[in-house]
């Protein structure tokens, strides 16, 4: 998996509690909104923190950190197989990128020596490599390791094959150079697919099982000490080839799926740090003098799917328009999120938008449904079925809460509307992985995370070849929307694909086979003694522990 690894957005499918009942909502909400006081949406660039360096490195050189997950690990530490965000939490401290993501979510090499040559009208990509880097059993990272990084999932036909599936050929030209040959253009490759975790080959291949639990990488830790389903302890590798070397000496990952209790150790100092604030217990720690929140906008995108499938009353786009105008998405961030997560009119993430010119502004104002309650009752009467009770499943945590939210609002214009929660992987076998019985359901919430490439968010939740895979709307779009996707992913030229998105995006704000709900943050809490954190935009990257924006120590 590419350490930018696109993923369910599933951060809190094992949180506990129980989703509040449309009839309690109902008591409490408003002409555009709850009666309950609604909280300003939260700026993350308000814990944007200056550099902090030690007067003396020498002194901290021997701290250790303790970090606590928000969720189990999977356990799976070979990058090759790995396709679990807290496993890749370890797996990003112990191996270096060919080219890693910075703080502004911009490819910069690593491993490679320079952004590659490219030749063979795009499809051609010469790598040079740095020499003299050493795994941590001492052996010389070659482009041979490089080469078998990128072709394994494909070999092993592991979760991760589809990061290099369009690959027709690689060449290793010398122990630091090689060629890698695309089968056609994809546009995507330079924005993400190289951005591989390298592992060493000769390690890897002679005993997989070994080195899936006890991986040997070129990152600033190395492996150290490993309890299955209870700890892992990294410590630093005093012979890190790159700048700047670590100052933290070791690190120990836990985790804690509840949140209270998680929030508990932080206020207790029983941890260094705690990964994913609650949105309800923001406060509380911002307002402790010896805890620092951090937050960080992510590539995540939360949708409202619809199944199109003929039978269902959402196979109309004028009723799916009429759910959007029903209720208001910026109300419910506001009340129920306002720390966590914010707004988003768009299938792709706001970093994303913010590296492709679309025209967020114009379609904010005229394509995304705004909250309209009596345009909603005029769609509805019209084009929804007669005695209509669709189904929407939701996930047993937060997310339920924005499914009760419209069925309330479809109840308020007099329209039931079911709402089931579930366990996440229980909802995606009834939705995504089903052939789209409307019985079953109408409409599900789930989430994406994808990354500075559309690609990754229009490609997985919209082409017709993900159906039963990666989404469950089944929309057959327009004569060209299906090829549009296919033609955007197959082009380098950075300029056509930007006027295909634009056609595809606008066509999904238009027929809402899917409704953009908002993007997610990435947050921690840190005690005071935590010095020099920042969080990275991409979870898998956090903790960042060391980097060119941030070295983090402790201060004894």
């Amino acid at each position: 998996m590419a350490n930018n690894q696109k993923v369910w957005t599933r951060r809190h499918v094992l949180a506990s509690g129980t989703a509040v009942s449309a009839a309690a909502i109902a008591g409490c909400i408003g002409g555009n909104g709850d009666e309950e006081e609604e909280e300003e949406i939260l700026d993350p660039e308000e814990y944007d923190y200056e550099r902090d360096e030690p007067d003396d490195p020498d002194d901290v050189r021997d701290s250790t950190m303790v970090y606590t997950q928000e969720l189990e690990r999977d356990e799976d530490f070979d990058p090759v197989v790995s396709n679990d965000a807290y496993s890749y939490q370890i797996i990003t401290q112990v191996f270096d990128g060919l080219y890693e993501f910075n703080y502004d979510y911009e490819l910069e090499p690593k491993v490679a020596v320079d952004f590659p040559e490219v030749e063979r009208d795009d499809t051609r990509y010469l790598y040079e490599i740095h020499d003299g880097i050493e795994f941590h059993n001492g052996e010389e990272l070659t482009a041979e390791d490089v080469a078998h990084s990128m072709e394994a999932p494909v070999e092993e036909e592991t979760p991760n094959m589809s990061e290099f599936d369009m690959v027709e050929e690689i060449e290793v030209v010398d122990e630091y150079q090689l060629q890698v040959d695309l089968e056609e253009p994809y546009g995507p490759w330079e924005m993400f697919n190289h951005a591989v975790d390298i592992v060493p080959e000769g390690a890897r291949t002679d005993d997989r099982e070994e080195f899936n639990q006890n991986p040997i990488g070129s990152g600033p830790f190395q492996w150290s000490e490993f309890e299955f389903g209870e700890f892992v302890e990294l410590e630093r590798f005093d012979d890190y080839w790159d700048e700047p070397e670590p100052y933290i000496g070791s690190i120990r990952f836990e985790d804690n799926v509840d949140d209270a209790s998680r929030v508990s150790e932080m206020l207790s100092h029983d941890t260094d740090a705690i990964g994913d604030i609650p949105n309800d217990d923001w406060d509380d720690l911002d307002e402790e003098d010896d805890i620092n929140l951090h937050v960080a906008e992510s590539p995540s995108v939360a949708y409202i799917f619809f199944n199109t499938n003929e039978g269902a009353g959402t196979a109309d786009p004028n009723v799916r328009r009429a759910i959007a105008h029903s209720f208001s998405m910026q109300d419910y961030v506001e009340t129920y999120m306002n720390n966590a997560a914010i707004p988003l009119v768009t299938p792709t993430s706001r970093i994303t938008n913010e590296q492709w010119d679309f025209p967020i502004d114009e379609w904010e104002e005229e394509l995304y449904p705004q909250y309209d309650p009596e345009e909603a009752e005029a769609l509805l009467d019209e084009y929804a079925p007669d005695d209509w009770n669709p189904t929407f499943v939701a996930p047993d945590d937060e997310r339920a809460n924005l499914a009760e939210r419209v069925a309330t609002r479809l109840d308020d214009i007099g329209y039931d509307m079911s709402v089931q929660t579930m366990e996440f992987g229980t909802m995606l076998d009834q939705t995504v992985y089903s052939d789209g019985d409307p019985d079953d359901y109408e409409l599900y919430i789930s989430g994406w995370t994808g990354g500075p490439d559309p690609d990754q968010y229009l490609y997985s939740n919209f082409h017709e070849s993900q159906e039963t895979l990666n989404q469950g709307h089944h929309y057959d779009g327009s004569d060209d929307f299906h090829d549009n996707i296919i033609a955007a992913r197959q082009s380098a030229d950075h300029d056509e694909r930007e006027e295909l998105y634009i056609e595809i995006i606008e066509e999904i704000l238009e027929e809402l086979p899917a409704l953009p709900a908002y993007t997610e943050h990435n947050s921690m809490a840190t005690g005071e003694q935590v010095r020099d954190m920042h969080v990275h935009p991409q979870m898998q990257y956090n903790p960042n522990l060391v980097s060119e924006g941030g070295n983090v120590w402790i201060d004894d």
